[in-house]
């Protein structure tokens, strides 16, 4: 399995709403190696990365299903709640999910290390 590293940070919303505002008037400039994707809490980035979703990252990997049918086959889970899990996943950057075919949803692991800074 190649590592696909990540960098990912906590920082309170009020915080993030600040940066984000500060490098919108061009008042901040990120450096290229600081976090792109940002959780709230170490809560949430545990939520996110729970066991069972790092178990799913790895069959995604290991098995390279072509649907979410497959996917609850290969891991038991019921494709509403995996399809939920998933797309949570993808819009932290973590997956893509690929159309593939008429209606179908392919997975693919964008990020299996993840690097975490902490802001207090």
């Amino acid at each position: 399995m190649a590592i696909k590293s990540i960098n990912v940070g906590i920082m309170s919303r009020e915080e993030f709403m600040q940066r984000t505002i500060s490098i919108a008037k061009g008042e901040y400039k990120p450096e290229k190696d600081e976090p792109k994707i940002w959780f709230e809490s170490l809560q949430s980035f545990a939520q996110v990365l729970s066991d069972d979703n790092r178990f799913l990252l790895r069959v995604i990997e290991e098995k390279n299903p072509k649907s979410l049918r497959e996917l609850g086959t290969l891991t038991g889970r019921n494709k509403s709640n995996l399809s939920r899990t998933l797309h949570t996943m993808a819009s932290y950057g973590i997956i893509d999910l690929v159309k593939h075919h008429a209606r179908e949803v392919m997975p693919m692991v964008k990020a299996n290390h993840f690097n975490l800074e902490v802001c207090v």
